[in-house]
């Protein structure tokens, strides 16, 4: 396991085909990737145009979700195998939207991981708390219990294709952002919980991501932090221009 410097951009339920092959142009033309993983997440629709433009970039395109079984009367749903057989080798799981519009629990999310894994699919977890949790003090037991109970039967191994990343809830899509300090209070409570979990060493080497309205105004500030280690981008990651100065902060 190393641990490593990531910006990723979730497109969410935007860009048809069109729009996506302009987006990846933009990008490969632009995004300068020194020092910096860079990742992509469109549309299932366009996961194949994209991997097969972007196949000599350093620009991995990731999948934005995965299903828990790898067959079977799903409609609708894309398998682990699906995802593998195009070329794939990362998909985001646990994402805030997926838990709260599509009641994605522990188990379930638990299940993605697995079948993932299985399939030799690198995993980007998502965790967060939501604005109540805050100002309740809850935030911390909240994300405990969203890793344990989705990530700690893994093995030590397992984990080496495992990259974190902590969106709390209130801050995506809203223009709130948590604090610089607030990113990284979090972010050394997770090390800490890995730690005890496992141990040092592995939760020294877990890339955490933050995600949560990072623009390039904010993104230097909250990626200087010392345990954060990039970014899961959204609105931004929908325009060339902000999204490399992004991966240009995180460098």
């Amino acid at each position: 396991m190393t641990r490593k410097k990531i910006v990723a951009g979730n497109w969410k339920m935007n860009n048809g085909l069109q729009e996506t092959e302009l987006l990846i142009n933009e990008l490969a033309k632009e995004t300068n990737h020194s020092g910096c993983e860079v990742m992509i997440a469109p549309s299932f629709v366009s996961l194949k145009t994209s991997i097969d433009y972007l196949k000599n970039k350093a620009i991995e395109v990731v999948s934005q979700n995965v299903h828990q079984k790898n067959n079977g009367a799903y409609t609708g749903e894309i398998s682990a195998k699906m995802l593998s057989s195009i070329g794939i080798k990362t998909t985001i799981i646990g994402h805030s939207e997926r838990r709260e519009y599509f009641n994605e629990t522990h188990e379930i999310l638990k299940n993605k991981v697995d079948t993932s894994l299985e399939n030799s699919i690198n995993i980007i977890f998502c965790f967060g708390e939501e604005l109540k949790d805050r100002k309740n003090n809850n935030h911390f037991r909240i994300i405990s219990n969203q890793i344990s109970e989705s990530l700690f039967h893994l093995s030590s191994s397992e984990w080496d294709n495992i990259i974190l990343a902590y969106e709390p809830v209130w801050a995506i899509g809203t223009g709130e952002t948590a604090s610089p300090e607030q990113a990284q209070e979090m972010h050394a409570f997770i090390r800490t919980t890995l730690a005890a979990a496992y141990d040092d060493a592995l939760a020294r080497e877990v890339s955490i991501l933050y995600g949560g309205s990072v623009k390039p105004a904010n993104a230097e500030e909250i990626f200087g932090k010392a345990d954060v280690d990039g970014g899961l981008i959204g609105g931004a990651a929908l325009n060339a221009a902000d999204f490399n100065a992004i991966v240009v902060a995180n460098r």
